[in-house]
């Protein structure tokens, strides 16, 4: 098949198509405004130092290295029951148990980094940052107790009076990716409907079958035509019932 006739076949359906894309990207535009919950995140960030004890902090590629080292472990201690107890016992207000908090918040860290980024997901953003500034300062209380070193320091809290941004409403994305599926899909669907039709609508189509020469065409007549041809037709039987004859009498 060329290139033409793919273009023919999409050009027979392009009203499909459209419709299929605008009711898309209606539905997808609904769904972004309307039925969207909207999920704030909040973040702190922390920094593995390794003091050298009575001699103060030593800085060194050697003490670099263990801190760095520890950071695995402190990531599975801060989702630990030992700090989200403390966290709901300490701050009972944010109405989360230990195991909800450890589900929903989550450690990162750097490659060859001394820093811990501490991010927590929640319909609320206020609360995302108490909840995130909360666990670092139990976190922080907590580690000397734990690991017998002090050596955790908060660089940064969540702002919790920040105007925040959802990371999940993207009106403009939801769009743009609706857009793009429902066309390649439409475009699918036209292609599969022409392929099972096997009418014959065209001269070409039955010469490239039978391999015969067409020897007539009947055109194509619309309904309005036909109306047109019936009312002319009519008007003429009328004219010629209405003439006049010359009758016995005459």
């Amino acid at each position: 098949m060329e290139l033409k006739q793919y273009f023919r076949i999409i050009q027979k359906k392009w009203w499909l198509i459209a419709v299929i894309v605008i009711v898309a990207m209606a539905a997808a535009g609904v769904k972004t405004f309307y039925f969207t919950t909207p999920i704030y995140v909040a973040n702190a960030k922390l920094i593995v130092n390794q003091s050298s004890g009575e001699g103060g902090a030593t800085l060194n590629a050697s003490t670099i290295q263990t801190s760095i080292y520890l950071i695995n472990s402190y990531k599975e201690i801060i989702k630990s029951s030992a700090i989200m107890n403390k966290v709901v016992e300490q701050f009972p207000n944010l109405g989360e148990s230990a195991a909800q908090l450890s589900a929903k918040i989550s450690v990162s860290s750097a490659n060859n980094s001394q820093v811990m980024n501490l991010v927590y997901e929640d319909t609320s953003y206020v609360k995302a940052a108490e909840i995130v500034n909360a666990v670092s300062m139990v976190f922080k209380d907590q580690i000397p107790h734990i690991m017998n070193a002090d050596n955790i320091t908060i660089l940064s809290e969540a702002d919790t009076e920040a105007i925040p941004i959802p990371i999940n409403f993207k009106p403009f994305m939801n769009m743009l990716i609706s857009f793009v599926i429902s066309l390649l899909l439409a475009i699918g669907l036209v292609f599969l409907l022409d392929y099972l039709d096997d009418t014959l609508k065209t001269e070409t189509e039955i010469m490239e079958i039978i391999d015969v020469p067409v020897l007539a065409v009947v055109g194509k007549i619309a309904k309005g035509d036909l109306k047109k041809s019936a009312r002319t037709k009519a008007k003429q039987q009328q004219k010629v019932g209405d003439s006049q004859y010359a009758t016995i009498n005459q």
